[in-house]
């Protein structure tokens, strides 16, 4: 996908009033399908999944803080995170002393509206900054006005398979339940849209690919609940795709749970193999129970899925996190197209890894020359060219006689990065044409 793309799929997602269930997600999910073609999964509030409850649904048409004599003073119509998220619906004209405890602010940014959920609890209240507080007249009346809905009906996520030659499946998922947050909210779900579109291009997929999008944490849980132990078992790895616009430089992984407990997986040894030798554009994180999204979900214990976390200005990283800052002069459209591009690099890496290379000549060096990956004439003046047209030191056409040489049947992509000392960038770029004319085989 182009810049241009993404910040229109951007543009139609932001205003929508989200929540974990309601009208919101699922106007969101419609959007998203006609970028992914997922299966929307219903499941009804009252359902038991594990320990937990899919909630009723909820529904927000508006909401406005007035004085008594008619003044606005906050509106969803000005930014929907004003709304306590979930928020039961209220209406009475009310004292400050009265309408004081129904007032949520961040007192460290006061200039901040911060964002704030109860779902599970019932209350009402207004979300606001610590400054536009500290301005109302405590000896005045207010009048509130909550029109919002809570009722039975479903929870909703996006599921679709895109097959390869294994049932072995990488699961790629984000979240998508927080309204007007950007960097937080939706950065995860267009890189997901980005990576679908990369992926179902992509020939000889050797893994299957499951994309999903859920409603943060009870989502995930639903998911988990009502998938057959047998799908879940071909889960070989998996990521969650968070807060990927930020401005940091480098994607950075947050291990499975199997990596902290010290069994890990593929995935995760070739996260600690990556961030050594592309330490420029990549670093990882260790796995924490304590905070992050649902990678603790996927990998809680009795589940334990090698599930790692992808983020690129995470989460506690940044004060503008759950907070009206969390827009689009935040989260930049070109840092998540560079994230974009570097998940793609991993991902490669990983469908390559999964088993030796294996060479396709049945004896001596390939004849590089006539596939323009070797210089065509001999002379002093090609000494530092690597092929006809690159002239830089012969450095790329060394890494790749060096590579060619370690393609014995033996050796993985990151045995042979390590036993070179090279960056996974320069194994790529090396492969691909000897992939692509069959001198080379997975």
């Amino acid at each position: 996908m182009d810049y241009q793309e993404l910040d229109d799929l951007f543009n139609e997602l932001w205003p929508i009033p989200r929540s974990i269930t309601g009208p919101g997600i699922t106007q969101s999910l419609k959007i998203l399908q006609r970028h992914i073609p997922f299966e929307i999964k219903a499941v009804a509030s009252g359902t038991k999944v594990f320990d937990w409850v899919v909630p009723p649904e909820w529904q927000l048409n508006s909401a406005t803080l007035y004085t008594a004599d008619g003044e606005k003073i906050l509106s969803t119509e000005d930014s929907n995170i004003h709304i306590l998220n979930f928020s039961e619906p209220y209406s009475a004209t009310i004292s400050y002393e009265e309408l004081e405890p129904h007032l949520y602010t961040n007192k460290t940014f006061p200039e901040t509206v911060p964002y704030v959920t109860s779902y599970y609890q019932r209350r009402w209240g207004f979300c606001l900054s610590e400054a536009q507080k500290a301005r109302l007249d405590k000896t005045k009346k207010y009048r509130v006005e909550i029109d919002t809905k809570i009722y039975p009906g479903n929870l909703r996520y996006g599921d679709l398979t895109l097959k390869g030659k294994s049932e072995k499946t990488v699961l790629l998922t984000s979240y998508l339940c927080h309204p007007s947050l950007a960097n937080n909210e939706l950065s995860g779900p267009l890189a997901l849209v980005a990576l679908y579109k990369e992926l179902s291009k992509q020939k000889n997929r050797y893994y299957t690919y499951r994309f999903l999008v859920v409603p943060e944490t009870i989502g995930s849980i639903t998911f988990l609940a009502n998938t057959e132990k047998s799908e879940l078992d071909k889960i070989c790895a998996g990521i969650v795709l968070t807060c990927l616009g930020g401005p940091a430089k480098k994607v950075t992984f947050k291990h499975s749970r199997r990596h902290w407990v010290g069994e890990p997986s593929e995935i995760d040894e070739l996260v600690e193999s990556l961030c050594m030798h592309d330490s420029e554009c990549f670093e990882q994180r260790p796995f924490e129970p304590t905070s992050g999204s649902d990678e603790r979900q996927f990998c809680s214990p009795t589940i334990n899925l090698p599930v790692i976390q992808a983020a690129r200005t995470p989460y506690g990283q940044y004060d503008e996190y759950h907070s009206s800052l969390d827009n689009k002069s935040f989260m930049r459209i070109s840092a998540v197209l560079d994230s974009i591009s570097k998940l793609c690099m991993f991902i490669r890496v990983f469908e390559l890894n999964r088993a030796n290379l294996l060479p396709m000549l049945a004896g001596g060096e390939p004849m590089l020359g006539k596939r323009g990956l070797y210089p065509t004439i001999n002379s002093a003046q090609t000494k530092r060219m690597s092929s006809d047209k690159i002239v830089d030191g012969r450095e790329q056409l060394n890494i790749l006689l060096n590579v060619i040489s370690l393609i014995d049947g033996k050796r993985t992509v990151k045995e042979i990065v390590e036993f070179l000392e090279i960056s996974y960038d320069d194994i790529l770029s090396t492969l691909e044409p000897l992939l692509e004319q069959n001198l080379v085989r997975v």
